[in-house]
């Protein structure tokens, strides 16, 4: 088995494995901003040094490499080329350094978030390696619906993966390159198909929930108890929970949208019990001079101390402290959303459960049971936080009944 890695003159690796080993291409999905490009039959991987890191730690993982090389000796710079358009080893494109740092630039000013960010990127390295050879400036609205086919046609990428490309792009022409939509023409939209989502029953969610303990356990209720997504749940800090009022305030959700949610009273026992081993562990943390955590924005200049204050800290810290290798300091993040999900998942498979069902089936399960019982769209709306009342009526079709109470003719044979 051999495993190339070449970097690219617009700043990123191709990696290629032949023979294919399932084990190490398996592994190449947790790399951050990785894709697949068909033609070259090769993933590719930014070129910073994050990226890199990420990527040999998954090589040296496996046991089949050897680290004894320092990081800089093992893989060297990313190279960027000189060789004139039109060459045979794929040549750079004008300033396209300059216009990616831009396009970062541009997105971080208008507080697009880092994930936004992360999948934003490497559709515009997707779009400059498909026209490689051309400058993206000279680009117009052909070139992105040429870009946009080939995703569908030859890469079968779905439509909402298709959509997000074309947003990726759109917002470099629009805000790097400052061209207005107009001047692009007609850009070709891919149709979102109208998918029902996945929703449990009262009794499948007791057999999960039955398959749990720990925090683990509270994660799930939480989420199907105030149909909180995920990462909501996860970055949940102490100030948030709001025992008197039994609220949850919900902070920078999707869309940079605050909320406030309920605080189910069945949990707040529970949540004050688990509160009071984190004070504990906060405590501890304290002692030996460390538990400080990480504040959004620029509040750890504007307020020096508060990342050591209880109030700040996360609701679900993860179990070991982290290190940063640069200056030795030490401190906790919230727990890694994988593990809910792997936990979660294995739950689901012990039940037997034949659904798709993940942690995000908890918050459609939360919406449907809501209805179910009564509850006007409008209050479920606000709770989950959709901007348009059409995004929350699609639970109204997984319904078991009607708004009528509709019941099937065959049901009175």
């Amino acid at each position: 088995m051999q495993v190339s890695i070449i970097g690219q003159p617009w700043g990123s690796w191709a990696i290629n494995v032949r023979p294919v080993d399932w084990t190490i291409v398996g592994l190449f999905r947790s790399l951050p901003g990785r894709w697949w490009d068909p033609d070259r039959y090769s993933w590719f991987i930014p070129g910073t040094a994050a990226a890199t890191t990420a990527l040999l730690d998954v090589l040296f993982s496996t046991g089949l490499f050897s680290d004894e090389e320092p990081l800089s000796e093992a893989i060297p710079e990313v190279p960027v080329a000189t060789k004139p358009p039109g060459s045979s080893a794929s040549p750079p494109i004008e300033n396209k350094p300059e216009l990616f740092r831009r396009y970062v630039e541009a997105l971080n000013s208008r507080h697009y978030s880092k994930r936004t960010v992360q999948s934003y990127l490497p559709w515009l390295q997707r779009f400059a390696d498909f026209h490689r050879g051309k400058r993206l400036e000279t680009l117009d609205e052909k070139a992105i619906n040429d870009f946009l086919t080939s995703l569908a046609v030859k890469s079968n990428v779905s439509s909402s993966t298709q959509n997000q490309a074309l947003a990726a792009v759109l917002f470099f022409y629009r805000y790097v390159l400052e061209r207005p939509t107009t001047s692009l023409g007609e850009v070709i939209r891919a149709k979102k198909p109208i998918r029902l989502p996945v929703v449990l029953s009262r009794d499948e969610i007791r057999l999960i929930l039955g398959e749990l303990s720990g925090d683990k356990l509270l994660v799930a209720k939480i989420l199907y108890g105030t149909g909180l997504r995920l990462m909501e749940c996860l970055r949940l800090r102490v100030q948030d929970l709001d025992f008197q009022r039994n609220e949850i305030i919900v902070r920078g959700g999707k869309g940079a949208k605050d909320r406030v949610t309920m605080f189910p009273e069945s949990l707040k026992g529970a949540v004050a019990v688990h509160l009071e081993a984190v004070k504990r562990l906060h405590s501890a943390d304290l002692a030996v001079g460390w538990g400080r955590v990480s504040l959004p924005d620029d509040l750890a200049r504007k307020y020096p101390n508060a990342d050591s204050e209880w109030v700040w800290q996360w609701v679900f810290p993860q179990e070991r402290r982290w290190r940063n290798a640069a200056n030795g300091e030490e401190g906790r993040f919230h727990i890694d959303p994988s593990i809910i999900q792997r936990i979660i998942h294995e739950a689901i498979l012990k039940c037997g459960i034949m659904k798709r069902a993940s942690c995000h089936t908890f918050r459609h399960s939360f919406a449907t049971h809501l209805l179910e019982d009564g509850y006007d769209i409008r209050t479920v709306q606000e709770l989950l936080g959709h901007t348009d009342v059409k995004t929350t009526m699609i639970y109204t079709h997984v319904l078991n009944r009607g708004p009528s109470g509709v019941r099937s003719p065959a049901d009175r044979l």
